[in-house]
């Protein structure tokens, strides 16, 4: 699950939520997505807003939906799901994959527990048992604090994660194994329903 998140003054009353499918969008909307991207990806490391580059508003898999947070002065946050099948211990888990999560640098106080709360709703329509995002470990304590605490989601450590390269390169398997935080949202199924397995495939790039 893709995550940028930033500083400064709230302007949560402010924003407007709206859900815009992906075959909505113009190329007008991918350019102002990828000028957000780039700005809010950007301070974490200049390779991760690279991908935006040439109005691309993706960085591997594409989002069926995204939930798009809108102000005066434009795009304001964003995350997006796609509904997919993963396996874990040999079981095939339908699930709604959750990335491209941004807030714009100029902002606070929409952090991913608020637009989770907007999500629950088009995710539990769309009829997925459970949301799921494959972080690094690193945003175990900041995660925690935005959704762990307040039930919101369940986080799960020690975990590898399957997946593919976004594209293919000559030097560079085409498969890539990684140490992940786990973050699973129970909207149609409790949490116990949740395979054991140590070991998830994603069989494709992530979000």
């Amino acid at each position: 699950m893709n995550i940028a998140s930033a500083e400064g003054p709230s302007a949560r009353t402010q924003v407007q939520w709206s859900l815009r499918w992906e075959n909505e969008l113009q190329l007008a909307d991918h350019a102002d997505l990828a000028d957000f991207f780039r700005k809010s990806y950007g301070p974490t490391g200049a390779l991760n807003a690279q991908p935006f580059e040439d109005n691309r508003s993706w960085p591997g898999a594409r989002p069926e939906v995204r939930i798009i947070g809108d102000d005066a002065r434009g795009v304001a946050a964003l995350i997006g799901p796609l509904r997919r099948l993963i396996k874990i211990g040999g079981i095939d888990l339908l699930v709604a994959e959750l990335g491209l999560y941004a807030v714009r640098p100029d902002l606070e106080g929409l952090g991913i527990s608020h637009s989770m709360r907007v999500m629950y709703p088009a995710l539990q329509e769309l009829g997925m048992p459970f949301g799921f995002g494959a972080v690094r470990p690193a945003l175990e304590k900041h995660l925690t604090r935005l959704v762990g605490r307040q039930g919101l989601a369940t986080l799960m450590s020690g975990v590898r994660v399957r997946s593919t390269q976004p594209d293919v390169y000559p030097n560079l398997s085409p498969i890539r194994i990684e140490d992940e935080l786990v973050v699973v949202f129970p909207l149609g199924r409790p949490i116990g329903e949740w395979p054991a397995g140590t070991i998830i495939d994603r069989n494709g790039p992530e979000l």
